[in-house]
């Protein structure tokens, strides 16, 4: 709320006086609309019943109040594009919203649209809900209600639970609701009396860790650790427990930067899930954030979702050793990793991924025993994991071939930078080949006593994998990614795969290996997205390839499609 200190103490200060005086009116006319919605609806033949909408009723009345929430929400969409704190889009030359952010920013200059011109059209507005419902399906019948998570029930016996629980300290979304939850009020209250019995909405019981709400940095995480696992036993008390119970976790890629996978945030959350009784089964990475959203551009402040799959822990669970539970990881994770790579997850969310079944090994067991008998924390866990993660990457490279190798270690050392040609003599012979045989493979350049790796853009133009009589799984993947880079899931990128064939599987070992070195060890953003992108596509990519059946013609392969 940064107006705060501006001299903004009421919501409708954020309004000049002719918004404001729109908004009203468009509230207040809402009772007349539903009554004329109500004897149109009577005269296409709906039951006057006289049934509320908050009765169950699906009369003329229910009728003509869902249609008046509807319109209440182009209302609030309205607010936010016609209030005194938005700003110019540069961009597409047109007024931005307030809410570009989980907050509201002070403006020190605002643009200001006619609410019924071309630029900002409040039945535009409308007709923006409207697609939405058209889009959204028709059949069963849902519900909503409001219930405390913590001591409330469902509405069904035995659910199967899908949440999105509020994330650690990320927004405190009750504060900035207010500036919606005023007009939804005004405008609904005589519909919903009880869902909009408060003036604003209550926030003492919000489960946050609001440093500002609760003193201190201290009190608030030991609130939001004891609410968050109170809150998950009831969902294993009131759960179906034949099925999963699915809890997704808004993972911010600045966590993973400053903190490394074992953050403060995910580390804490996974603690209340483990202490409330679950064990981890899987985490799933889901991509649920546009990119082009003004919080997301430049920053990749939210890296992606993650979904974990929780079952209720074992009765019968016992306690473990630290040495038991770093070898039980060295045997299970290997495979598990492997699993995840043969199912294409990008490498930027294999970290997150392979968290599953890491912590699936550490939440079995009743505790994890350090050396004084005191129980290994989440945290500690997180970076076991994460451990045996780079470690089974640094695995991979002893698969490939020698200049492979070579070319992975000096690439980590140096980058495309040039390096002393007596280093580079010793990692090849280290590696029982020549810095000359590297140069002959078109890896590297080798001039005036230092060595350098060529870059994608160097690369031979007319390089043929088949006729390639020192072919190495580097030349592939860089080959194959700068085809990539130029045009994406194309027919010329899957030709070239296809013609990589049997080095197919080596080459995607390799781009997470290469993403790796790029993203956590020499911090290039551009190059680790390269590598991340072609993994993103190499399902729809082998399945392209796999519809080749001649690559032998110029531009004149027939696809199966």
């Amino acid at each position: 709320m940064g107006v705060g200190g501006y001299g903004y103490e009421k919501f409708s200060d954020l309004f000049i006086p002719r918004q404001l005086a729109v908004l009203e009116e468009l509230c207040n006319g809402l009772p007349f609309l539903e009554s004329k919605i109500k004897a149109d609806a009577v005269v296409a033949g709906f039951d006057d019943d006289n049934v509320a909408l908050e009765d169950g009723g699906r009369g003329a009345l229910a009728y003509a109040q869902a249609i008046c929430v509807y319109i209440s929400f182009a209302i609030d969409k309205l607010a936010d594009y016609n209030n005194s704190l938005c700003a110019w889009n540069h961009k597409n030359e047109n007024i931005s919203h307030l809410f570009n952010r989980h907050a509201i920013p002070m403006m020190w200059d605002f643009v200001e649209a006619n609410p019924f011109g071309a630029m900002l059209d409040f039945g535009k507005l409308c007709d923006s809900v409207a697609g939405g419902l058209a889009i959204s399906g028709y059949g069963l019948q849902g519900a909503a209600f409001q219930s405390d998570a913590i001591f409330g029930k469902c509405g069904e016996d035995k659910p199967v639970i899908s949440t999105d629980p509020p994330y650690y300290d990320n927004v405190p979304y009750a504060d900035i609701s207010d500036f919606f939850y005023v007009w939804l009020r005004k405008s609904n209250q005589r519909i919903f009396p009880q869902i909009f019995a408060t003036i604003s909405v209550p926030k003492s019981s919000e489960l946050v860790a609001d440093r500002v709400r609760h003193g201190d940095a201290k009190t608030a995480d030991a609130f939001f650790l004891r609410g968050m696992t109170e809150s998950l036993k009831n969902f294993i008390t009131i759960s179906d427990p034949s099925a999963p119970t699915a809890i997704y976790y808004a993972f911010k890629q600045s966590e993973i930067e400053e903190e490394g996978i074992s953050s403060t945030g995910w580390a804490t959350f996974l603690d209340a899930v483990i202490s409330a009784g679950f064990a981890i089964n899987a985490t799933w990475p889901v991509r649920t954030e546009r990119t082009v959203r003004m919080r997301a551009i430049g920053s990749n402040a939210l890296a992606n979702s993650v979904v974990l799959v929780c079952r209720p822990k074992s009765d019968s669970s016992v306690s473990i050793t630290r040495q038991e539970f770093v070898r039980t990881l060295k045997r299970e994770l290997p495979s598990a990793i492997a699993e995840l790579q043969a199912a294409n997850i990008a490498p930027a969310d294999m970290p997150q991924s392979s968290i599953g079944p890491g912590m699936g090994v550490f939440s079995r067991y009743n505790a994890v025993l350090e050396s004084d008998d005191s129980s290994m924390s989440v945290k500690t866990a997180l970076q076991l994991i994460n451990r045996e993660l780079d470690e089974y990457l640094g695995g991979i490279q002893g698969e490939f071939d020698p200049d492979t190798r070579f070319a992975i270690t000096w690439f980590e050392q140096n980058g495309n930078s040039k390096g002393d040609y007596g280093v580079a003599d010793n990692l090849a012979r280290a590696r029982g080949i020549a810095v000359e045989s590297i140069k002959h493979a078109g890896i590297v350049e080798s001039a005036a006593g230092k060595v350098r790796i060529l870059t994608r853009d160097e690369l031979d133009e007319d390089w043929e994998p088949e006729r390639d009589d020192h072919l190495t799984v580097w030349e592939c993947l860089q080959h194959l990614v700068k085809a990539h880079e130029k045009d994406g899931i194309s027919h010329d990128t899957a030709v070239l795969l296809k013609k990589i064939g049997s080095q197919a599987e080596a080459v995607k070992d390799l781009a997470y290996c290469l993403y790796d070195i790029s993203a956590n060890k020499r911090k290039d953003a551009k190059e680790a997205t390269a590598y991340n992108a072609l993994i993103a596509d190499w399902a729809e990519l082998t399945n392209a390839a796999a519809a080749i059946h001649d690559t032998s013609g110029d531009r004149q392969i027939r696809l199966d499609i």
